[in-house]
């Protein structure tokens, strides 16, 4: 399996909470659906496997608000890639009904493709597809099988 690519991290934060991010600065996120769109071009099933631990250094803008009591990291979902792929999956994401950027430059801060930032506020549980892995669900911890290439608008629980 290729182990490179871009990932999309799917998180529920249960309260409104403030948060300091790094150098970014202190932010106050509103409860909610947050994805967080990132790559991984050499380890792509290790990078994901450190946003899924709560113990760790805090070392990129994510690793803020994941260590926050009140967020859960609800699914991981891979989208390998020989190509930066995370522009393009963002892009996508932000131009959904209901997604708001929370903080210009979160995640982004290297991107050079013009995102505002690369985490994704939404009301309502965002649906997303993997085009060959399949999402794994962190609640269930239970592999969903490959799905069709693409996001989808369909509603989640």
């Amino acid at each position: 399996m290729l182990d490179s690519g871009a990932y999309c991290l799917v998180i529920r934060l249960e309260v409104d909470s403030v948060v300091e991010v790094g150098r970014l600065g202190r932010f106050r996120f509103a409860k909610g659906y947050y994805v967080y769109c990132g790559s991984a071009m050499n380890g792509l099933a290790t990078r994901i496997a450190r946003h899924q631990r709560r113990a760790k250094k805090l070392h990129w803008h994510i690793d803020h608000l994941l260590a926050l009591p009140a967020a859960r990291l609800l699914a991981s979902v891979p989208y390998p890639s020989t190509r930066r792929q995370e522009c393009v999956l963002n892009q996508a994401l932000q131009r959904r009904r209901g997604a708001m950027v929370p903080v210009a430059g979160f995640g982004s801060s290297d991107c050079a493709n013009g995102c505002p930032a690369h985490l994704t506020h939404f009301a309502a549980r965002p649906a997303l597809r993997a085009p060959q892995s399949g999402i794994r669900n962190l609640e269930s911890g239970i592999p969903s099988p490959a799905l069709p290439e693409g996001m989808s608008h369909e509603p989640a629980d």
